[in-house]
């Protein structure tokens, strides 16, 4: 065993003894892909509700290990997003009050991480106001496992504040979003958008492609091999750790 791979088995450890109950990451079974396409087909709680424990077991105990295993790996590289098993994973159930479908079900599994800044991740509130002010997210489905991260469906506020720096300091933002080492793994920040650019601005403005847009999002695609492997938690704290300039840039608006 080399000192790196003791070191990160010796942090491993770590992070589960400060958070009882919760297993080492092992990686994702090829089973849990199949119980999520089997749910995809089967999307009711006569389906569900017998297979409640095999979906705990396949699906909601290897996330909540697969976020305290990035817990350690964010503290150990300063990181400053926050891992919290309690409550980084989102719930496998739909709301569904307003929705037209009543499916009661997500058939994806998936975590956000928010950025903490320079505040201590433990004990960091992860809310819905969290989930939505930037950060980063994985998710699982069948044919769609993804790591990525940034603001998506941002408050106005952020949302013009980031407009107003696009147009006040286009070399600062393009100098966060064309980061070398974000582009190589990442490409280009993307999200929905307007049709046209949003009143105020110039239709010909030169940074149109920016003020359209409408979330400030960027992704990677993982394949089933990855997403299997004990070695997803690095995997991860790679990415975002790629993903420093634009979360840090992200962080500076003002909600």
């Amino acid at each position: 065993m080399t000192t790196s791979t003791a070191a990160k088995g010796s942090s491993t450890r770590a992070a589960h003894e400060r958070i009882p109950g919760v297993a080492p990451f092992t990686g994702f079974r090829h089973e849990a892909i199949q119980f999520l396409a089997d749910l995809a087909a089967n999307n009711e709680r006569a389906w569900f509700q017998p297979r409640k424990a095999e979906y705990e077991r396949l699906l909601k105990e290897p996330l909540m290990s697969l976020v305290a295993s990035l817990d350690e790996r964010f503290r150990a590289r300063g990181i400053p997003l926050a891992a919290d098993p309690a409550h980084s994973p989102f719930r496998i159930y739909r709301d569904t009050r307003f929705a037209k479908d009543k499916s009661p079900y997500k058939t994806n599994i998936g975590a956000s991480f928010p950025w903490v800044g320079d505040a201590s991740a433990g004990g960091v509130a992860i809310d819905a106001e969290s989930r939505h002010g930037g950060g980063g997210y994985f998710h699982l489905s069948p044919g769609d496992i993804f790591v990525g991260g940034g603001m998506w469906h941002p408050e106005t506020a952020r949302l013009n504040a980031f407009r107003a720096a696009v147009v006040a300091d286009p070399a600062r933002v393009h100098a966060a979003l064309e980061d070398p080492g974000f582009v190589a793994l990442f490409g280009h920040v993307n999200g929905d958008e307007l049709k046209r650019v949003p009143s105020g601005y110039a239709a010909d403005h030169p940074e149109a492609e920016l003020l359209r847009l409408k979330d400030i999002v960027f992704g990677r695609r993982l394949s089933d091999r990855e997403a299997t492997s004990p070695e997803l938690p690095d995997l991860l704290a790679d990415s975002f750790e790629a993903a420093l300039p634009v979360f840090r840039f992200l962080a500076t608006l003002p909600a």
